[in-house]
C-alpha cells in the first residue's frame, strides 16, 4: 500500500464533469490525519503507520490510551489505524495527513461497516423470491418455504440462508474511482456509493486490484 487515509461520510450528491455528464458521487471528509505512531521491524516486527482521525476530549480516553498518545507526544484521537505501507521512511510521528494524499482518477478501495437493518427476513437479506400469492398459499407469502432435503439427512445443513440478523458488517468496496479532491475543505469525492450511514468511519485505501 502506498497511501490510505480515515474519513468520516458525508452523504451522497451529484456532480457534471466537462462534457455535461452526471457523475453520482460520495461525500468523504478524509482527515486531517496524524501519525500516532510509527511501527518498525526492530521494534514490533513489521512495517506500518498508525493514524489517527477525530479529535476526542482527553478524559474520554482511558489511562493506557492516554499513556499511548503522551509518548508520542500527540493529540488524543477517536479513531486509530494502522497502514502498512511501502515506504514508512518518508513520514514521521506527528505529519499531518490531509486530503490531497489522493488527487482525482485515483483507484481505491474503500471499508466501512454497513448499515443495520436489525433481524431481517429471508427475502431482504438474502434476496429470496416470494412465495404465490394465489391459490391457497395463505400468510405465508414471504416466508422462506422448505429447508430440507427429504429424510436425508433428517436436518437442514449448516450455512443455510435464513432470517436472522442483517448489516453492521465489515464491507469493501473496490476498484472505486476519485472524482474530485477539495484540497481546502478536506473532502473527497468517490464515484459510487460506500458502505456505512452517513457520519460512517470509512477507510480509503489504494486499490488491491487496480
Amino acid at each position: 500500500m502506498k497511501k490510505g487515509l480515515i474519513g468520516k461520510k458525508i452523504g451522497m450528491t451529484q456532480i457534471f464533469d466537462e462534457k455535461g455528464n452526471v457523475i453520482p458521487v460520495t461525500v468523504v471528509e478524509a482527515g486531517p490525519c496524524v501519525i500516532t505512531q510509527k511501527k518498525t521491524i526492530e521494534n514490533d516486527g513489521y512495517e506500518a503507520v498508525q493514524v489517527g482521525f477525530g479529535d476526542v476530549k482527553a478524559q474520554r480516553v482511558n489511562k493506557a490510551m492516554k499513556g499511548h498518545f503522551a509518548k508520542n507526544d500527540v493529540a488524543p484521537k477517536k479513531v486509530l489505524k494502522e497502514f502498512r505501507l511501502e515506504n514508512i521512511a518518508d513520514v514521521n510521528v506527528g505529519d499531518i495527513l490531509k486530503a490531497d494524499v489522493f488527487a482525482a482518477g485515483d483507484k481505491v478501495d474503500v471499508i466501512g461497516t454497513s448499515k443495520g437493518h436489525g433481524t431481517a427476513g429471508s427475502i431482504k437479506r438474502w434476496n429470496f423470491s416470494r412465495l404465490r400469492e394465489s391459490h391457497g398459499t395463505g400468510p405465508v407469502a414471504r416466508h422462506a418455504g422448505s429447508l430440507g432435503a427429504c429424510s436425508t439427512p433428517s436436518r437442514v445443513y449448516k450455512g443455510k440462508k435464513l432470517a436472522g440478523h442483517y448489516g453492521v458488517d465489515r464491507t469493501t468496496v473496490q476498484n472505486l474511482t476519485i472524482a474530485k479532491v477539495d484540497v481546502e475543505n478536506n473532502l473527497i469525492a468517490v464515484k459510487g456509493a460506500i458502505p456505512g450511514p452517513k457520519g460512517g468511519i470509512v477507510v480509503i485505501a489504494d486499490a488491491k486490484k487496480a
